[in-house]
C-alpha cells in the first residue's frame, strides 16, 4: 500500500521561510519522480515543483523560480520543499505526488499517487 504523508505545514508570516516534506512508503521511492503542488478553494490543483528520481533534474512553476528548492533523501524515502520569501498568495493545502515516471513532471495528471496535503498559510 502506498503512502505518502506531508509534513511542516503551518502559519507564516509574509517574508518567512518554511520547509515542508514528504515522506513516502509502499514503493521503489529511488525510481520515481516526486512533485509538489498546491491548491486554494475552488481552484484546480497548481504545479509548484518536480524532481527526477535521482534528483539531478527538477522543474519550478515560474511563480515560485528562485523562491522553493525541492530536494530529495533517497536513503530516507522523503521529498522536501524548501519555501522562502514567502507571499501570502503562496496560501494553499500542498501536496505531494509520485510520478508515472522517473523524470520531472509537471501535470497533476501526470502524478500516480497523492498525499493528504498540508496547509500553508501565509499572513501580510
Amino acid at each position: 500500500q502506498v503512502q505518502l504523508v506531508e509534513s511542516g505545514g503551518r502559519l507564516v508570516q509574509a517574508g518567512g521561510s518554511l520547509r515542508v516534506s514528504c515522506a513516502v512508503s509502499g514503493l521503489t521511492f529511488s525510481t520515481y519522480a516526486m512533485g509538489w503542488f498546491r491548491q486554494t478553494p475552488g481552484k484546480e490543483r497548481e504545479f509548484v515543483a518536480s524532481i527526477s528520481w535521482n534528483g539531478s533534474s527538477t522543474g519550478y512553476a515560474d511563480s515560485v523560480k528562485g523562491r522553493f528548492t525541492i530536494a530529495r533523501n533517497n536513503g530516507a524515502n522523503l521529498v522536501n520543499l524548501q519555501l522562502n520569501s514567502l507571499k501570502p498568495e503562496d496560501t494553499a493545502v500542498y501536496y505531494c505526488a509520485v510520478g508515472y515516471t522517473c523524470m520531472p513532471y509537471n501535470r497533476a495528471s501526470d502524478a500516480k499517487y497523492w498525499g493528504q496535503g498540508t496547509q500553508i498559510t501565509v499572513a501580510s
